[in-house]
């Protein structure tokens, strides 16, 4: 008899999308995620391109379909720890970390009020802070809050248990493992920006004023560090002279051999940002050549009409002064100059890295050079998303219904 469940791992666009398809034409599936909240790194991005619209309606349209099908089980703050079995016949053991709310939690936020202790926000690349115990972010499915451990000073503290008039905190949970029996896997644990800590060159992330383009996402949304105010982060002051730098630890033999593919348009998406903000501002793209084709054309000429300071040429190193004030070193291939520019801020167009660089699938799964997936390695476990192949949403959308399809066929033949 075909085991009709599918396990999808990882709760951004690709996982949401995986689930609810495949829920929707009857499997049972468990959708897990590692974070305490669905939506991955498009949460986090301020708008898509080339529409320039914000992903939160098109989120929250999956998460009613999330809600309004009993087939979809949505585990929130849990991992992966071991796979076993075959094709249509996988037994998977689950961690599932402490919460230290239970499902009684309204989402009031009464016991954040009360809360002594500060953390650094991870939702905001540590920009700013929330409370030990916090809302993981504005438009959070689950709406429950949740306390870092690390921070939380325990029971000797214990305001955020008094402020709870629905007895929804536990200060007590403790990690357990579930186990599971399912048909198929769908791995869609996404991507990490390539570490700037590893590019030397540029300062290996100890330029204070050099962010990378996930970061300028979070500082143009009105949910960010600064609610929607794109500043200079050493001193808050408003960026009147700007430089975008492409292709930042990817296409490079010495990190990561892959483009990223959308790196081109989401530095233009963003010069729109700062150009709506700060009219007057000086921007400079500093590029080995900018990929926005087919219908992404049009948007890039639309850009260029700010009058962009264009310079082909990849940097070769990034540093600071006394200033704060970024410097780029680099060479105009154009006219062969090298030229030495300062900056009052610089953003890095970091690479995608696929996730499982840094948490491998616990299967005998192929990788390839940058540790993409290769999905059907294994038969039965496949690959959605930018953890199989960097892309956009919409590509990342198609991807997951592809992976539906064939762990679909893999419950049959199991």
């Amino acid at each position: 008899m075909a085991n009709k469940s599918i396990l999808v791992v990882g709760g951004g666009i690709s996982g949401i999308t995986a689930a609810v398809e495949a829920a929707e034409v009857g499997y049972e599936v468990f959708l897990i995620e590692k974070n305490a909240y669905l939506g991955g790194k498009v949460s986090q991005i301020n708008e898509y391109f080339p529409k320039l619209c914000p992903p939160n309606c098109g989120l929250e349209i999956n998460y009613q379909r999330i809600k309004k099908n009993p087939k979809i089980h949505v585990i929130t703050l849990a991992e992966v720890e071991g796979i076993a079995g075959q094709e249509g016949n996988f037994d998977v053991s689950i961690k599932l970390n402490p919460r230290y709310v239970n499902e009684g939690c309204t989402g009031c936020g009464k016991c954040s009020e009360v809360c002594p202790v500060e953390r650094a926000n991870a939702f905001n690349f540590g920009l700013d802070k929330t409370k030990a115990i916090f809302l993981p972010q504005p438009f959070a499915y689950p709406m429950k809050y949740i306390i870092d451990n690390t921070a939380c000073t325990g029971a000797s503290c214990g305001k955020c248990v008094e402020a709870c008039e629905v007895k929804a905190i536990d200060l007590n949970m403790v990690a357990k493992t579930m186990n599971i029996n399912v048909g198929a896997i769908i791995w869609a644990t996404g991507w990490d920006s390539y570490p700037v800590e590893k590019i030397a060159n540029y300062g290996s992330g100890t330029v204070t004023n050099a962010v990378s383009n996930i970061m300028m996402e979070r500082f143009a949304s009105v949910t960010g560090p600064s609610q929607g105010k794109i500043l200079r982060p050493s001193d808050g002051n408003e960026p009147k002279n700007i430089a975008f730098v492409q292709c930042a630890g990817s296409r490079d033999e010495n990190h990561q051999k892959t483009c990223s593919s959308v790196c081109c348009m989401a530095t233009l998406k963003q010069i729109d940002y700062v150009k709506r903000q700060y009219p007057d501002a000086k921007v400079t793209i500093y590029y080995m050549d900018i990929r926005a084709m087919g219908k992404h054309e049009d948007f890039y000429n639309r850009i260029k009409e700010y009058d962009i300071n264009m310079i082909k040429g990849k940097p070769s190193e990034i540093l600071e002064d006394a200033a704060k004030d970024v410097i780029v070193i680099a060479e105009n291939q154009n006219t062969q100059e090298i030229t030495q520019l300062k900056y009052d801020m610089v953003v890095l167009a970091t690479g995608m890295a696929p996730a499982t660089v840094a948490a491998k699938v616990p299967a005998a799964v192929a990788y390839d050079v940058d540790g993409f997936v290769q999905s059907g390695s294994v038969p039965g476990i496949y690959a959605a998303g930018c953890v199989a192949k960097p892309g956009d949403v919409a590509s990342s959308v198609q991807s997951a219904t592809a992976a539906v399809l064939k762990a679909i066929q893999s419950t049959v033949r199991g």
